[in-house]
């Protein structure tokens, strides 16, 4: 059940108008009142005699009695209530329960002492009423509103029990403003697929997302194409900052501004300098440029700094964990940013979905989290991914490890009974789930053809390692069709120098594996990052001595050769 209180109006009239008409976004059906303030309120969609008017002029009665200097300047309060679309249908009596329980829980009436203001519920869907109400009580008093949403939404989870609805979570007023129907209204119009808010808000933390100073910012947010408003005080400090979409207009043909703190409490200006802060005066965390290198080795480095993160979500204190988690959202967005076009529906709506998931009351302690906002930075310099070879490679290499980094972080808000941000972790590991499966397919099947036609005695010598390395996990292992990629991978792991049995059980052994589809797919991730391995084996014969990506006929790829310099020494 979503309460959600409209902004105030000043004609009850005309939102009367808007509840009984035919819709103009929505149908409305059979428009009709379940509830009143004094269970007697004329009805216009049910009684011919009654009109609109009518219910408007008795609406406002108790404010046009009192001096027009002591009337509110915005009279009209609107609630709107709307259930799942998987709830049952209620019936007109329970919604008019319903909504004689949300004015009393918000302050607008009081049913016992009978001096509260004048209100009437409508319903014109099964999903929805709408509660219009005159803020100026019977008695001439105007109500005390402070904090209503609040009251109205723990009502909401408490008739969501009762009713058997489907039972939202509790926010704890860290999320993001929700765009309002006239903005959703107006995306509508325009054929977009978020509202202007929205847009702007993911632009932003993209922008965020890795920036080590204003410049660098408000540079990003240029590039992006936002019209950009700054704020600065009479000694020429900046104090804030709005953004707009250059074809986002209202009626007067001007841009439509948002300031950072309404996109997201964490997007104010003084917010985002508390990162850039953190980097400058915590020691060994200023962040540096990216290194030279592509997108595949910036891969390489996020799925390293999401490995090394989930330790401390799990076992590190609060204030820390809070900050790797914040990070952890610049990650989802740097990457989604940089994405091949097979990944980055469900890579972007991992980021957005996360977005919620990454802020909490728990304060975070800015400046650990470098490995992690370096990362960020790594992969937005290192511009665009494409979907194949290595870039294809170790994007899904990135995707596995963040997505135990997000599982971490779902568990981490659960403990804390962040109910919402747990929600929205969840949902967006569900997102790099489906990213992975698009970004693993074509490298895991070339693993797997060539762990299919590894000799007998190779393939039997790397299942000897399994079963020594991993004796509770093995069998479980080798049924998986990923077996054969993970039998490849130790043996380019042992043809490149290592202990495949040590890197197997340090693998298994440090993090968790039982939110993973196929635990032999996430050890090959785990094996082929530690040791350095080439992410795509295109090329590569069985046994992991043929010629890998990047490598000119006649070398030796790089690994190879590091490796047969610690076997000598």
């Amino acid at each position: 059940m979503i309460p959600r209180i409209q902004k105030r109006g000043k004609r009850t009239l005309g939102l009367l108008y808007y509840l009984y008409e035919p819709g103009k976004y929505e149908e409305h059906i059979d428009p009709h009142l379940v509830a009143s303030w004094d269970h007697n309120a004329p009805d216009p969609g049910r009684d011919p005699n009654a009109t609109l008017q009518d219910l408007a002029q008795l609406l406002d009665q108790p404010v046009e009695n009192i001096d027009e200097a002591e009337r509110p300047k915005k009279h009209v309060w609107h609630l709107s209530v709307r259930n799942a679309a998987e709830d049952r249908i209620l019936t007109d009596e329970e919604w008019g329960d319903i909504a004689r329980r949300m004015v009393a829980a918000a302050g607008i009436d009081y049913p016992d002492q009978g001096a509260g203001c004048r209100w009437a519920a409508v319903r014109h869907a099964d999903d929805h009423i709408h509660i219009v109400a005159t803020l100026v009580r019977e008695d001439g008093y105007k109500p005390d509103l402070d904090h209503d949403a609040a009251r109205v939404q723990a009502q909401a989870r408490t008739l969501e029990v009762e009713l058997g609805l489907r039972r939202l979570n509790k926010g704890d007023g860290t999320a993001a403003q929700r765009p309002t129907s006239a903005e959703r209204h107006k995306a509508e119009r325009q054929g977009r697929e978020r509202t202007a808010r929205e847009e702007l808000r993911e632009t932003v933390r993209r922008a965020v997302a890795g920036a080590t100073s204003e410049k660098e910012f408000f540079d990003r947010l240029a590039a992006a194409g936002l019209l950009i408003r700054k704020r600065a005080a009479p000694s020429g400090d900046l104090l804030g900052y709005k953004v707009a979409l250059p074809d986002d207009r209202n009626a007067q043909d001007e841009p439509v501004f948002y300031p950072g703190a309404r996109l997201a409490p964490d997007l104010s200006l003084p917010r985002i300098r508390e990162r850039w802060s953190a980097d400058k005066h915590t020691p060994n965390t200023a962040l540096r440029e990216a290194a030279p290198s592509g997108p595949a080795s910036a891969r390489r480095r996020t799925a390293s700094a999401a490995w090394q993160a989930v330790l401390i979500v799990e076992h590190g204190d609060d204030a820390v964990a809070a900050a790797y988690i914040a990070a952890a959202g610049e990650v989802l967005d740097a990457l989604a940013k940089t994405s091949a076009a097979h990944t980055r529906r469900e890579l972007r709506e991992a980021a957005w979905a996360f977005e919620q998931a990454s802020r909490s009351h728990v304060r975070a302690e800015r400046g650990h989290d470098r490995a992690l906002r370096q990362a960020a930075r790594d992969l937005v310099h290192s511009g665009p991914a494409l979907g194949r070879g290595e870039d294809g490679a170790t994007t899904a290499m990135a995707i596995d490890m963040l997505f135990f980094l997000i599982t971490a972080a779902a568990h981490w808000h659960a403990k804390k009974n962040h109910a919402q941000q747990a929600a929205a972790a969840r949902q967006a590991a569900e997102h790099l789930r489906a990213a992975y499966q698009a970004a693993a397919t074509q490298p895991l099947g070339a693993l797997y053809q060539r762990g299919r036609r590894l000799n007998r005695p190779l393939r039997q010598r790397q299942t000897t390692v399994l079963r020594e390395a991993l004796p509770e996990l093995a069998e479980q292992i080798l049924a998986e069709p990923g077996w054969y990629a993970l039998a490849a991978t130790l043996a380019d792991a042992e043809g490149a120098g290592h202990d495949p049995a040590a890197l197997l059980a340090e693998a298994a052994g440090r993090r968790e594996l039982d939110s993973a589809e196929s635990i032999s797919d996430v050890l090959v991730w785990r094996l082929r990052r530690a040791a350095d391995l080439p992410a795509d084996t295109t090329g590569m014969v069985p046994g992991g001595h043929g010629t890998q990506p990047g490598t000119r006929r006649g070398e030796r790829p790089a690994q190879e050769r590091s490796g047969s310099r610690s076997r000598r020494q």
